[in-house]
């Protein structure tokens, strides 16, 4: 499908900040705050969806010969002439408007985020993505964006560290997938991706490196210094969840050649999906069960 429903993935990042204000921002012993809470965060989530969506089409319509000269890319519905241009332009367009519109009806806040970050991707696509490492910025970027739309929509305080985080984790998976697309791609590479000409395997495996370790450094430090946790500092305990995923996702990415498609690791790959639910349930322990 031209607007990538397995993406959508990604838009989960906006449920960060319901997630790690269970202790400060809501009382989870009245459960309708806590479905007010669920109910706004999936709202957003759903709305973000719709716009990403259309980002991603706008983004084959402009990429369209570069598409087709790509093993996996050619064969998405507007590569491969299964959607005209024409539909595919207006079909986007309706999805951004909606989209837009929807955002600024819940909160001019998450409006005003909503609309940064459709105008973000949409320099990326025609003009940013180009320019390297400016491209991985903007699509770390993106994610920062997302956490910031999971709180303001619902207007909670979210710990800097949090945003941090994301915007390093997004960054990493970026620089795994440039790796990823240059490797496979070979001499091609630049037909396939103007700013693959500009990056080496080298440099992106130093930057990978310095971006691994910054993430590590910092969730560390997040996880028990941020004044959102519980004061006994039980959070760091799902540190090593994090070490072992991110180094499962970089063996897998290296090993099978498939960083190009984060969204297809992540879903696929057992030991990783116990990883994450491993995080996810002593995440839920942690604060739903030790108060300050």
């Amino acid at each position: 499908m031209a607007s990538r429903p397995k993406q959508s993935i990604k838009n989960l990042v906006i449920y960060l900040a319901l997630l790690f204000t269970i202790n400060e921002a809501w009382d989870t012993s009245d459960f309708s705050e806590v479905i007010s809470f669920i109910f706004r965060s999936s709202q957003a989530f759903i709305i973000f969806t719709i716009l990403t969506s259309s980002i991603y089409i706008f983004n084959d319509i402009f990429d369209l010969e570069r598409d087709r000269n790509h093993p996996e890319k050619r064969l998405r519905p507007v590569a491969a002439s299964k959607l005209s241009v024409k539909l595919a332009f207006f079909s986007a367009l309706i999805m951004l408007t909606a989209s837009l519109i929807l955002s600024f009806w819940i909160g001019y806040a998450f409006g005003t985020t909503s609309c940064i970050y459709a105008l973000t991707m949409i320099c990326y696509t025609v003009l940013l993505k180009k320019m390297i490492l400016i491209d991985v910025f903007c699509i770390s970027f993106g994610f920062v964006l997302r956490a910031v739309a999971g709180a303001v929509v619902l207007a909670v305080p979210i710990s800097p560290w949090l945003y941090i985080c994301t915007g390093l984790a997004a960054l990493f998976l970026a620089l795994v997938k440039r790796r990823s697309e240059l490797l496979i791609a070979g001499d091609r590479a630049p037909v396939q991706r103007d700013v693959l000409e500009d990056y080496t395997l080298r440099f992106l495996d130093i930057l990978i490196a310095v971006t691994m370790a910054a993430l590590v450094m910092a969730y560390t430090l997040y996880s028990f210094t941020s004044p959102n946790l519980p004061k006994n500092q039980y959070m760091v305990f799902t540190v090593p969840f994090v070490l072992y995923g991110l180094f499962r996702y970089l063996l897998l990415a290296d090993k099978k050649e498939a960083g190009e498609n984060p969204e297809d690791i992540i879903l696929s790959d057992i030991p990783l999906l116990i990883c994450v639910s491993l995080w996810l349930t002593s995440v839920l322990i942690i604060l739903g069960l030790f108060r300050y």
